[in-house]
């Protein structure tokens, strides 16, 4: 598999362009994109309906969606919490239904252990365990292939373990290393470790990959973008690193996939790993 991807969150800024999101789907593919990271509750179901459209049966791409929350009414927030084991059953089967598939190749359960979670109503505080024997037996049926994380501690991926949990996604990147613990038993696991926000500043206040002066350093000694090199950084950090790095533009698409053939240099590594997080 190809270790840069594609994540179609962003395909929602070219909701009034639909063929244009369609073209970036298919140059995605066009520059060696095999695994395409998406959700119903991307632009209320827009970006599936694009993915549906961009690719052909001849286009050998692994599908990766999630469920755990659903897409809500037009609002400031327009998706809902959806974490109980019907309420994923059902996020599944809207999933295939968008995206024209009898079965998804890999879907993961976004879970509520990490991230801006506090307040959630009890109802929607599951135990994994009777999430896990929702999504095993939709994978027992055939409607979805393998089993994700995201969102989750050590702690959860230890016990899911058993049921075959094949990536985790989590906020992860060169600024944000509170996770470091849980890359490394991925990696002990033989689990792909799939980072969102690689960039980092994905909220006010948050740290930007881009802005820190040893980036932008290592950037212009190779002749390449500070976010080329944050992408690098990461996977040569791990070598069971998968990106999805997220666009609605093909000339950042390309600059994304270029990250795939930067080379970091020893001393640039140590560099970068000096850099606080």
């Amino acid at each position: 598999m190809t270790r840069v991807g594609y994540g179609a969150m962003q395909l929602d800024r070219l909701h009034r362009d639909r063929a244009a999101a369609v073209k970036v789907v298919r140059r995605a593919v066009e520059l060696g994109v095999d695994h395409i990271d998406t959700a119903q509750f991307y632009g209320t179901g827009f970006s599936n309906e694009v993915i549906r459209e961009a690719l052909g049966a001849t286009d050998d791409v692994v599908i990766v969606s999630k469920v755990g929350r659903d897409p809500d009414a037009p609002g400031l927030n327009p998706i809902r919490l959806a974490q109980r084991p019907e309420q994923l059953r059902a996020s599944v089967l809207q999933n295939l239904d968008a995206l024209g598939l009898d079965c998804i190749p890999v879907v993961n359960l976004r879970r509520l252990d990490v991230g801006r979670f506090t307040g959630a109503p009890s109802d929607q505080i599951v135990d994994v365990d009777d999430q896990l024997a929702e999504m095993v037996a939709m994978r027992d049926e055939g409607l979805i292939g393998a089993i994700g994380l995201s969102t989750v501690t050590a702690d959860i991926l230890c016990q899911a373990i058993p049921a075959g949990i094949v990536c985790v996604q989590n906020a992860y990147s060169l600024t944000d290393r509170v996770d470091e613990a849980l890359v490394e038993l991925c990696r002990a696991e033989g689990i792909a470790w799939v980072p969102y926000f690689p960039l980092g500043g994905a909220f006010a206040g948050a740290r930007k990959v881009t802005d820190e002066p040893t980036v932008q350093a290592t950037a212009a000694e190779l002749g390449v973008t500070a976010a080329q090199v944050g992408l690098a950084w990461l996977l040569r950090h791990s070598p069971n690193t998968l990106l999805i790095p997220g666009t609605s533009s093909i000339e950042h698409l390309e600059a994304n996939m270029a990250a795939g053939s930067v080379t970091l240099t020893d001393e640039m590594m140590g560099q970068l790993q000096a850099v606080s997080s």
